[in-house]
């Protein structure tokens, strides 16, 4: 018998070193998503971009799947999908 995944992530809520790694992930998610949605603004397909880019199909999807893209490849796809690259140190909220 299987356990609903809403039941299952509940209980490992409740675990502190689960949330932490949980939201430990978040920022690298958000980058992910970030990159998805200037390909898609774009109008690329992950094909398409990593033509562009001179790479290849499978290593966009290890980029949008959350694999940590180098500064430089962050910048080869903001120029690939026409956007402006902007990073920042924010200071930290504890």
């Amino acid at each position: 018998m299987s356990i609903p995944f809403s039941r299952a992530l509940e209980k490992w809520n409740r675990d502190e070193e689960f949330r932490k790694a949980h939201e430990a992930l978040d920022e690298e998610f958000a980058l992910a998503r970030m990159i998805i949605e200037a390909r898609l603004r774009a109008g690329l397909t992950q094909e398409e971009l990593a033509e562009r880019m001179g790479t290849s199909q499978s290593a966009i999807a290890r980029i949008e799947g959350g694999h940590r893209p180098s500064l430089k490849t962050l910048e080869r796809i903001a120029e690939a999908t026409g956007s402006r690259l902007k990073i920042s140190l924010e200071p930290a909220s504890d």
